[in-house]
């Protein structure tokens, strides 16, 4: 069986995309807690609900870049669009350069290119206009994130539970973990425990709309 490795901010999306999927939250509050965009926060549900956590994992990690220029193929290249190519535009420049030069570069990789050497000007487009996102807590400690997340965690040899994680709002640490049997306020209060011994009082806790934090039952009348 394949063991799948996570860094701390995959682990983070994970917890928010199943609560995403769930619709226990919004788009946009699910873009305020990682301080995402709502774009983004579309592509990682996409890429979640078609390859689980998987999907949230880098396809990078371990493997050089593949954008990376070889330090011959990018003189070759400065050389041909100072000569042979000089006043192409970006587009036409990289089908000579594939179709009669034979460099595998990309159409941007050309364009950076002839923008660096000042050979070609970039037209001036206007503003895209978008949501401002939340800023981040200024200081640590300011606002302390916390959630849930019910997953298969240790694959198929123990039963699934749940991962409660507490996140700082201003450096994005994980600041506690633990595996619990189900989302509860008992469970959550344990949790919050271990982080005041480890980590002191926070100014505030964040939490979803979850119906553990509320008191349901009616007021009762003397």
């Amino acid at each position: 069986m394949e063991t799948m490795q996570m860094s701390s901010k995959e682990i983070s999306r994970l917890a928010v995309m199943q609560k995403l999927d769930e619709k226990h939250i919004s788009q946009k509050e699910a873009g305020r807690i990682l301080n995402l965009g709502v774009r983004q926060i579309k592509r990682l549900l996409k890429a979640y609900r078609k390859q689980g956590a998987a999907g949230l994992v880098s396809r990078h990690r371990g493997h050089a870049s593949n954008n990376r220029m070889k330090a011959e193929e990018k003189k070759k290249a400065l050389d041909l669009l100072k000569s042979r190519y000089n006043g192409f535009g970006p587009t036409l420049a990289h089908e000579k350069l594939t179709e009669k030069e034979n460099l595998k570069l990309s159409v941007e990789s050309v364009r950076q290119l002839m923008i660096a050497e000042d050979l070609w000007k970039p037209r001036k487009v206007k503003k895209e206009v978008t949501h401002q996102l939340r800023k981040r807590r200024a200081c640590f400690g300011e606002l302390v994130q916390i959630d849930g997340s019910p997953h298969d965690w240790f694959e198929g040899r123990v039963a699934a539970c749940v991962l409660l994680v507490f996140i700082d709002d201003a450096t994005g640490k994980l600041l506690q973990l633990r595996f619990v049997e189900n989302e509860s306020f008992f469970s959550y209060v344990t949790a919050a425990e271990a982080y005041f011994k480890q980590s002191g009082k926070p100014v505030a806790f964040y939490s979803d709309k979850h119906g553990i934090f509320r008191v349901n039952q009616a007021k009762r009348t003397p």
